[in-house]
C-alpha cells in the first residue's frame, strides 16, 4: 500500500545518517543545492557511459544497478532502497559511470551535485567519515555478492541477497516488511521469478520469512544470513 503521507526531499535529506553531524550552515547549502527527480519503473536513473554528476540517494523505490554486455546478457550488482546513497566512487575518480542504474519501480530520486558533494568533503570530518565507512561496506557487499555468485545455490543466494539489504549503513530505516517483488528479488539474486518463487517457499517453510502482501516480511535475519545449502 502506498504511503499516504510521502516524505518530502528536505525530510529525507535531515534523516540521512551523513546529514547527522553537518553544522546548520552545511545543511542549508545541501537543501538549497539538492534537487529531487522522478524515474519511473524501467527507467534510468543514470547509465553507463556518463559523466557523474550527482550523487544520488533513493527518497522512495528501489534502483539497481546493473551491466548488459554487448550479447544482451544483464549482470546486476545490488539494489539500493529508499535511505541509500550511491556513486560516490565515480565522482571521487571523476570518471564515467561504469554501470547502469535502473527503477525496479517507480522512484524519486535526490541528486546532490558533485560541486557540493566535494564541498562537503572538504569542509566535513564526519562526512569523511562516513564516506570512509560507505565505500567499506560497499566493498564487503560487493565480495559477498561475488562468493555466493561462485559458490552457493539459488535458494542460499536469495537468502543471502535479502539478508544483505539490512545493512544499517548503506540502507538505514529498513524495515523488516521488505517492499519488493519476487521479480525483483530473481534479478536482485540472479534467479527467475519461479525460482525466486520456490526458494521463499523453502524459506518460509524454515521460518525465516514470510511473504505478505505487498512484500517479504523477515522474521530471523541472523537465520538469512547464516543459511546454507
Amino acid at each position: 500500500m502506498p504511503d499516504q503521507h510521502p516524505i518530502s526531499l528536505k525530510e529525507a535529506l535531515r534523516s540521512a545518517i551523513w546529514a547527522q553531524s553537518l553544522t546548520p550552515e552545511q545543511m542549508a547549502r545541501v537543501e538549497a543545492d539538492t534537487f529531487e527527480t522522478f524515474v519511473p519503473k524501467g527507467g534510468y536513473v543514470c547509465r553507463k557511459g556518463d559523466m557523474v554528476e550527482n550523487w544520488l540517494g533513493i527518497i522512495d523505490g528501489m534502483v539497481k544497478m546493473n551491466n548488459f554486455s554487448r550479447s544482451g546478457k544483464s549482470v546486476t550488482f545490488t539494489g539500493v532502497p529508499a535511505g541509500g546513497w550511491f556513486g560516490e566512487g565515480s565522482i571521487l575518480k571523476n570518471e564515467i559511470l561504469k554501470y547502469d542504474a535502473m527503477a525496479l519501480r517507480d522512484a524519486r530520486i535526490a541528486r546532490m551535485p558533485a560541486a557540493t558533494f566535494m564541498w562537503l568533503l572538504d569542509s566535513s570530518l564526519p562526512f569523511t567519515r562516513f564516506l570512509l565507512m560507505q565505500l567499506n561496506e560497499r566493498l564487503g557487499q560487493f565480495i559477498g555478492m561475488v562468493e555466493n555468485d561462485r559458490l552457493l545455490n539459488p535458494d542460499t543466494r536469495v537468502a543471502r541477497c535479502l539478508a544483505s539489504m539490512f545493512n544499517s549503513h548503506l540502507y538505514p530505516g529498513l524495515e523488516k516488511l521488505i517492499q519488493i517483488s519476487q521479480e525483483e528479488l530473481g534479478l536482485l539474486s540472479g534467479a527467475s521469478r519461479q525460482r525466486a518463487h520456490q526458494a521463499l517457499h523453502l524459506l518460509e517453510k524454515q521460518g525465516l520469512l514470510r511473504v505478505d502482501y505487498g512484500g517479504i516480511r523477515i522474521l530471523d535475519l541472523e537465520g538469512l544470513r547464516r543459511y546454507e545449502v
